[in-house]
């Protein structure tokens, strides 16, 4: 069936390239959706004159947008915050918060009872603004904001450290600014019970990782943004849409956008396999070894002969920061990827990490000079133990296409 010609709908903000929306729009209705980059400057034109039946508003619009709007739904207007335009039938426009739904359908799925303890937003936007309302509306025991330049801001947070609940609405650590996180020590908030980044790209930010570590509940906002899409599309074309497929688009955008990262010893088959995946996922390959080898215009062997290990190690590094911040690659990565702890961050912020594990004795040394110089075995007892902590799956090693078939068919589809 072909999408509508008729104007359609679409995502309003200022850098969409990191969009999902599309993705999920295009599991939730017949219709037309396109993102509209659209500066500051731009944005009155565009929202006075553009064709469009509805838009979804993200960063840094959601409040921009309330001026030209002719009527506000209840909770727009409680909320103070717009994500959802709709063009009336006198060309006016409505402005409705469908990110309201959406944070109270993740806020459920911590199970975190909001009324025994005090919740810490971060950021005080047009998001901050609906996670303030919902919080409230659930009864919170306690909310504090914080800000860059606010009473409570990032240089005294830590006097917050009862916070059961923290709720990141800033779009620090989003791709393509991956790594960095609003707070630098969440160990300080020793009463933590869940962390909810809304950020969705990467799916694994700096603060739901620093989460993860220390044993907190961490959950991005895919799910958030799936719900309130499914809200959206209901305003956007007056039908009804089951609940249920809010987790099952969740499950299927996660699974079309997340890397897979191929990890194992030196001449496990990382490259040939990875290659042979792509192609039956139907995305693209790439490999850590061959983008420095592109990047240093010499091969891997070199580099460490005349540069030094260390030095590769950071060549590596680099590599993988640039590769895994990206959606939907298929990467395999050097051998020696697991002995730089800081690696690990990187693989894991946005990918599926998958072992391949291959006899040693089937594994060749020619062109590997740490096999070479170190031994496969000295190698593998320090490697093995981390390819496997590392990892998501591990799958044994066999015919190439088969054991790209066993990735495929049990781990992504």
């Amino acid at each position: 069936m072909q999408k509508s010609k008729s104007p359609g709908f679409g995502l309003l903000g200022e850098r969409l390239s990191h969009s999902f929306s599309p993705l999920i729009h295009a599991e939730l209705g017949n219709y037309e959706y396109i993102l509209y980059e659209k500066t500051i400057d731009e944005l009155e034109t565009f929202l006075l004159q553009g064709e469009f039946n509805g838009l979804n508003v993200t960063i840094p619009y959601k409040k921009a947008v309330i001026p030209f709007c002719k009527s506000l739904s209840d909770i727009a207007r409680t909320t103070g915050s717009v994500n959802t335009l709709t063009r009336q039938p006198d060309g006016s426009l409505h402005g409705d918060n469908t990110d309201y739904y959406g944070f109270s359908y993740l806020l459920q799925k911590t199970g975190v009872n909001v009324n025994n303890g005090k919740a810490l937003i971060l950021g005080s936007g047009g998001s901050s603004l609906t996670v303030h309302t919902v919080l409230l509306d659930m009864g919170a025991k306690e909310i504090v904001v914080a800000s860059r330049n606010g009473p409570v801001n990032y240089n005294n947070i830590e006097e917050q450290s009862e916070a059961i609940l923290i709720v990141n609405t800033t779009p620090v650590g989003m791709y393509p600014d991956n790594g960095l996180s609003p707070i630098p020590d969440l160990g300080v908030f020793k009463k933590c019970k869940a962390v909810i980044d809304l950020i969705y790209n990467p799916a694994r930010t700096e603060l739901l990782l620093q989460a993860e570590e220390l044993g907190i509940l961490a959950l991005n906002g895919l799910n958030m943004l799936v719900a309130q899409g499914k809200k959206a599309a209901e305003i956007f074309t007056g039908t009804s849409i089951s609940n249920e497929l809010i987790e099952a688009i969740t499950k299927k955008i996660s699974r079309k956008t997340l890397n897979i990262v191929l990890i194992g010893m030196p001449g496990c088959g990382k490259t040939s396999i990875g290659q042979a995946l792509a192609k039956k996922m139907g995305q693209e390959f790439a490999d850590t070894d061959a983008f420095i080898t592109k990047a240093a215009g010499k091969f891997i062997p070199a580099i460490i002969t005349e540069d030094g290990e260390e030095y590769f190690r950071r060549l590596e590094t680099d590599a993988l920061q640039t590769l895994c911040k990206k959606s939907s690659l298929v990467i395999a990565t050097g051998g020696g990827i697991v002995t730089q702890p800081c690696n690990r961050n990187i693989i894991c912020q946005n990918s599926i990490v998958v072992f391949l594990d291959r006899d040693l004795n089937q594994l060749p040394t020619s062109d590997r000079p740490l096999s070479q110089r170190d031994g496969i075995e000295a190698l593998a007892k320090v490697r093995l133990p981390l390819y496997s902590e590392w990892s998501d799956y591990s799958v044994k090693v066999g015919d190439i296409d088969e054991t790209a078939d066993d990735i495929n068919l049990k781990f992504v589809n």
